[in-house]
Formats: C-alpha cells, structure tokens, sequence
C-alpha cells in the first residue's frame, strides 16, 4: 500500500482547491483528494481567508476608481 494516498494535502495543493471551488472548476480527482483525506476546518479558515482578501482587493479596486473619476 502507498503511503502518499494516506497523506493529507498539502498547504498548496487545498490552496489550489480554494481556489478553483471558488471558480467552480474543482476536478473530480481533486475533490475526492479533498473529501477523502482533507479536514473539513483547513478549508473552512483557507475559504474564508480567500474570501476575505477577495471582498478586500474588490473594495480596494472600487475606491482607486472612485478616486480617480473624482467621485
């Protein structure tokens, strides 16, 4: 028996996961990796850090381009 089927994802690799659930393109290789050997809490704290620097570059983008319209 393999012992890399065993282990946990890697930062990157759930990063990666993060990533492309939130684009919705998460294959079916992945997503099974995630469910069968990820935990549940890694991804919740790594979703809601995304989320949250996403909602912060949004904010950031709409405020340099109601600056520079002079609004």
């Amino acid at each position: 028996m393999d012992d890399s089927n065993n282990k946990p994802p890697t930062l990157w690799q759930m990063l990666q996961s993060v990533l492309a659930a939130a684009f919705g393109v998460q294959s079916g290789k992945n997503r099974a990796r995630d469910f069968t050997r990820g935990k549940p809490s890694h991804f919740i704290i790594l979703g809601v850090l995304f989320t949250t620097l996403f909602v912060l570059v949004i904010l950031g983008v709409v405020k340099l381009v109601l600056h520079f319209a002079g609004l």
